[in-house]
């Protein structure tokens, strides 16, 4: 069984190079949960520096062909593997990082009308959106879209007005108020570890998208030879092991 906080795996993804408010707010957040040697942590656009081309290689051939590969096994892996997916971003005009939005438009295969991964339905996710006065629900959707059709049902998001440019500037108050949060927060993931429940919405989008592929059936497309493969156009599902 999955009993007990050190077994949880974590990957957090940080939209940002610099360790600002969402990075801290992480930080303290994870540190609630498990241990060091337990967490994978990825800054962009540091470890993912390129924009997706729009070449349709990985939707054609496959993901390890696209041409930036290289950045993205390391984070795929991690990804697969963990438990929990943190997402970080500050708000940039209204929204997430650009370098977040380049990193999510290479995993559009993922989305339950390609290949969607099957580990994505025993997932959870959080996302950390910080900013100085608005924008932290726009800059969270953009995360929140494309996890929700990876097929994550279990989806938390945190919104932090900061008022301030930088964390040393965020007064003790607020702090305090962050800290008692990230506890809370930490107590719901833990009591709801090992118990996956998918959402109905995320069944009925899982159902629409194995219509068409049904409709689709001996295309021989990639997608249709993988849902095939699944065996979900007969009894399999992905959230059933």
């Amino acid at each position: 069984g999955k009993e007990g906080e050190s077994f949880m795996k974590i990957t957090i993804i940080h939209g940002q190079n610099h360790k600002g408010c969402s990075y801290h707010v992480s930080r303290s957040l994870v540190e609630k949960l498990t241990t060091d040697d337990n967490i994978s942590e990825f800054f962009l656009p540091k470890d993912m520096p390129e924009f997706c081309i729009g070449c349709y290689t990985c939707l054609i051939k496959g993901k390890e062909y696209c041409p930036h590969y290289k950045y993205m096994k390391p984070i795929t892996e991690s990804i697969l593997k963990s438990d929990l997916l943190i997402f970080t971003t500050p708000v940039y005009c209204l929204r997430t990082t650009g370098a977040m939005k380049a990193l999510l438009d290479h995993y559009f295969t993922w989305f339950v009308v390609h290949r969607p991964r099957e580990e994505m339905y025993f997932k959870k996710a959080v996302i950390i959106s910080s900013g100085a006065g608005s924008g932290m629900r726009q800059a969270a959707k953009d995360i929140k879209d494309s996890l929700f059709y990876w097929g994550i049902s279990d989806i938390r998001i945190y919104k932090l007005r900061s008022l301030a440019m930088s964390w040393s500037d965020v007064n003790n108050e607020r702090r305090e108020k962050i800290e008692n949060d990230m506890i809370k927060l930490a107590k719901k993931i833990k009591n709801n570890y090992g118990k996956e429940r998918v959402s109905l919405r995320c069944k009925v989008v899982f159902y629409l998208m194995r219509m068409a592929q049904k409709k689709d059936r001996g295309s021989g497309t990639k997608d249709n030879q993988y849902w095939l493969e699944k065996g979900w156009l007969d009894d399999k599902r992905p959230w059933k092991k």
